[in-house]
């Protein structure tokens, strides 16, 4: 069937660049999402996130006309749902947003049609998508009742790009494509060989879904064990970072780097996705998600230290006058995306001490909402170097680096990303 007619659900991190990339391959390409914002901005060629090359790409394909955004999808070949999916309280996945994009989506749906759910999701949910669209559209039949006779094929297809270089990972990487029925996956793979130059690797969905999760799994726990480390080394009074070069000197051992903790849409969340399926089973993952999530808590504690020592070392200081100063707010280096950010969630709680607070976050125009608060102040590398009484690095920017000599020669400098020391 022809697959020149793409909807992409969402415009997010994943879904705009997916857009775009598909679009660059001169098909007609309309991404939809809520935000009014950002729809206007794509249609004047612009982004609103960051992200290398995406904005000449989208600049490029809106002005030839590929790539339009609108807030209502339309009838199309094929439909890709690329919205967030996280957690509601006590990690229960919310999939409400994937549910709203499906019964959208819905209306314009026909027979002969093609849906991706790309949302990283918990094992069942391609399944629950037919259903949506089955109760919205009685009149079509999908392939969890009518199996390879169904009037709409539908597959899990989940994003696997890193934050920094989605462009060429949309190209480059193997995609894993689960269909509902053999046919589904067949047809998803026929979509997405016009723009993937790796492998489409076609399984199950329910199995493609389990994958995903896997993978971000397998990370988040490789992750905890150099976080675990961080904190013994710590208190052992060794330095970890020299540790784990020595260790990885070993052929068949590679130890991750420790953080501040771990943030992102992805790594942050997924695993829960496994724990709640199956609680039981998935002990070493939620030990692991346990671990990462008490990180930020382990570096407040070293902070709070400081400012007491600083304290009792300047009789009279008031609180209020200590500048802590956060290098970083971001989940990760070199971008502006703060979902889930372990470093925001610091920088959020070291303000709670009462003290001032400079940040500096050279990724982002403005600090968010959470962080607008009279004793929280966006600054400089150069106001901190000057003034800051406590300087805590949290996040392993490219432009850190580059005064890493300057930040070594602070006094109450807290490293938990080895800015300084790697």
């Amino acid at each position: 069937m022809s697959m020149s007619r793409i909807v992409v659900m969402g415009l997010g991190y994943v879904g705009l660049p997916t857009a775009a990339v598909f679009a660059s391959r001169r098909l007609q390409v309309l991404g939809v999402d809520v935000n009014e914002k950002a729809v206007n901005t794509i249609n004047q060629g612009k982004i609103h996130i960051v992200e290398p090359s995406l904005d000449i790409v989208v600049r490029a394909t809106v002005t030839e006309g590929y790539l339009k955004a609108s807030n209502e999808p339309v009838a199309s070949d094929a439909f890709l749902i690329a919205v967030p999916t996280p957690f509601k309280e006590g990690k229960v996945p919310d999939l409400s947003y994937v549910e709203c994009a499906t019964r959208a989506l819905a209306k314009v749906l026909e027979a002969g049609n093609l849906v991706v759910l790309e949302s990283t999701s918990p094992v069942g949910t391609t399944e629950k998508v037919c259903e949506w669209l089955a109760q919205e559209r009685p009149d079509l039949t999908f392939p969890h009742t009518h199996g390879e006779n169904s009037d709409i094929r539908v597959a899990h297809c989940p994003e696997r790009v890193l934050p920094g270089q989605v462009i060429r990972e949309l190209v480059e990487n193997d995609r894993v494509i689960g269909g509902i029925t053999p046919k589904c996956a067949e047809e998803a793979v026929t979509l997405y060989k016009q723009v993937v130059q790796g492998q489409c690797v076609v399984t199950n969905a329910r199995t493609a879904e389990m994958a995903k999760l896997t993978e971000n799994s397998f990370r988040d726990v490789n992750i905890a064990f150099a976080n675990e480390l961080s904190v013994i080394c710590d208190k052992l009074d060794i330095n970890v970072w020299e540790m784990i070069k020595l260790a990885n000197r070993h052929p068949r051992v590679n130890i991750l780097q420790p953080g501040a903790g771990v943030g992102g849409h992805c790594i942050a969340v997924d695993p829960w996705f496994i724990v709640d399926s199956a609680p039981e089973q998935a002990r070493l993952i939620r030990t692991a998600r346990a671990i990462n999530d008490g990180k930020p808590h382990w570096v407040l504690t070293k902070v709070e230290q400081a400012i007491k020592e600083l304290e009792a070392e300047k009789q009279g200081i008031q609180r209020s006058d200590i500048k802590v100063a956060c290098l970083g707010v971001a989940f990760k280096p070199d971008i502006d995306d703060l979902r889930e950010s372990p470093a925001l969630r610091i920088t959020q709680d070291i303000a709670r001490l009462g003290c001032q607070v400079l940040v500096v976050e050279p990724n982002v125009q403005e600090l968010p909402p959470s962080l607008q608060a009279p004793n929280i102040h966006h600054a400089t590398m150069l106001q901190v170097l000057q003034t800051a009484n406590v300087t805590c690095a949290l996040v392993k920017h490219a432009s850190f680096m580059e005064v890493r000599s300057l930040l070594q020669e602070l006094d109450g400098l807290i490293d938990v990303v080895g800015l300084t020391h790697s």
